[in-house]
């Protein structure tokens, strides 16, 4: 298989220039912020950016620990690229709803967008007289739903349940099925949607 073009040939040093300037430019660093950091002359730093000279082991050893990157990553062949955020934030604003014709039924949409069609959660709220009705999903789904105040009566095919607040209803989504608010006050609860795999 042939090597990438940035890819230093099999006996030559890892070329560390692209991925230090990749890094310090991520990091918005200046040459002279990052010599400070990490001992390192600036004209060195220059130097082995532009790939006129291979750091020691001891100078590389330097520039991570100034980047705070680990070593490895620092003789990589590629410049760097940065982490994924591991926390993904959703403001409330930024929270897809559906709501029915009637202003009776809202569904917020709490799972992100690429897991539909497979693992699927609402926040559903239902006004007085509001109905969330659902055509047959395909063989095998099954809901999950969980009152959270007020109470909802679920019909799913011949079956029906009244269900409380705090109370849970499991059942197949591949027949007709509704779930409705006939109190007098508004309803809300969770909504979990199983596709078959």
């Amino acid at each position: 298989m042939a090597s990438k073009k940035n890819d230093p040939a099999p006996n030559e040093p890892p070329r560390v220039g692209d991925t230090l300037a990749a890094l310090r430019q991520t990091q918005a660093l200046s040459l002279d912020e990052l010599s400070r950091k990490a001992g390192v002359s600036k004209s060195m730093l220059s130097q082995i950016e532009r790939a006129q000279a291979n750091p020691t082991v001891a100078v590389v050893w330097r520039l991570a620990n100034a980047l705070g990157v680990p070593i490895a990553e620092l003789l990589g062949s590629a410049p760097a690229t940065p982490a994924a955020p591991s926390i993904t934030w959703v403001p409330t604003q930024a929270t897809p709803s559906l709501r029915s014709p009637d202003g009776l039924c809202e569904l917020r949409i709490l799972g992100p967008v690429e897991m539909a069609g497979q693992f699927e959660w609402y926040e559903l709220r239902l006004q007085p007289g509001g109905v969330l009705d659902s055509q047959p999903h395909e063989p095998g789904t099954r809901e999950h739903l969980t009152v959270t105040s007020g109470s909802m009566d679920l019909q799913a095919g011949d079956a029906s349940q009244k269900l409380k607040s705090n109370e849970t209803a499991r059942y197949p989504a591949d027949c007709s099925h509704s779930i409705r608010n006939n109190a007098k006050s508004a309803a809300s609860a969770w909504l979990v949607v199983i596709h078959p795999i």
